[in-house]
């Protein structure tokens, strides 16, 4: 019988990050139904709990946005992780669980209470052209000179990054409330030295009607960003970025460098809705 999981992900308290919806045992639901089934749930990305195809993946997971199947997610993949091994899971090589999704394998890692991913590589980088930079402008309400950089930092979803001078220029974003186009923008800035958080961040993106939503936590976005800040120098030290503040939500993502020069990405997770998943011919 498929099974869901309601996870919360990157919640520094409960019900403080973004819900994630894991659906288990449903592996013989055609993509067009799990597309269908995660329009229902109207969360940012509902995924699928699958068994490995790959001989070193422990799990492999389908991840669903409202319009599309994403080769990768971050707070997909950390929900998703906790529900396989709530579900009893062992990785095959002991410390590192390994998962399988559409951009590969992923790489997770359990520490200090924390799940945390290996970022992937980047799909799409350096400087956006003038055109694609002043139409982000243009969705977020600002002008040119309050932006202190901008790169493609796109690891599947489709990030456009902006980096402004402060928290507070993030946080005063008023964007668009809806764009003629699919967009992904990931915007970020520091905040005063001494606080919890190093940075905020906010995530917008074009849903399929075309309205603009701001992402509470975004798992992949700081997941580039964090890759951007560290090869520029504008990172030199592990830090911890808020997001979703504007909506209520106390979002804590942790970034960290290892020996190697590997971005982790992690934050906490927790489960807090289990049951079955009832009436769906497709099941059988």
């Amino acid at each position: 019988m498929a099974s869901l999981h309601m996870v919360d992900v990157f919640g520094s308290d409960p019900i403080s990050g973004n819900p994630l919806a894991v659906i288990t045992g449903a592996g013989d639901l055609p993509a067009e139904e799990m597309l269908r089934l995660t329009r229902w749930f109207n969360l940012s990305e509902t995924t699928f709990l699958l068994p490995p195809v790959h001989p070193e993946a422990d799990y492999r997971v389908r991840i669903f946005t409202l319009d599309r199947e994403l080769p990768f997610a971050g707070h997909p993949t950390l929900g998703t992780c906790r529900a396989w091994l709530q579900g009893g899971g062992v990785p095959k090589g002991g410390a590192e669980i390994v998962q399988e999704c559409g951009a590969g394998l992923v790489r997770i890692r359990r520490d200090q209470g924390r799940l945390s991913f290996a970022a992937p590589p980047l799909i799409r980088s350096g400087a956006p052209s003038a055109e694609e930079l002043a139409e982000a402008l243009e969705l977020l309400g600002i002008d040119g000179d309050q932006v202190v950089d901008a790169a493609w930092v796109d690891n599947g979803p489709g990030w456009l990054g902006l980096r402004l001078a402060s928290a507070e220029a993030v946080l005063a974003l008023e964007p668009a409330r809806s764009w003629p186009r699919r967009m992904e923008i990931g915007v970020i800035g520091p905040h005063a030295p001494g606080g919890e958080a190093a940075f905020e961040v906010r995530a917008f993106f074009s849903d399929p009607t075309g309205a603009i939503i701001e992402d509470p936590v975004t798992g992949s976005l700081n997941a580039s960003l964090a890759q951007w800040l560290f090869a520029a120098g504008v990172a030199e030290a592990d830090y911890i970025a808020a997001q979703g503040t504007r909506l209520g939500r106390k979002g804590r993502v942790h970034a960290t460098r290892d020996a190697a020069g590997d971005v982790w990405i992690g934050g906490e997770t927790r489960t807090h809705v289990e049951g079955a998943l009832l009436g769906l011919p497709a099941l059988g």
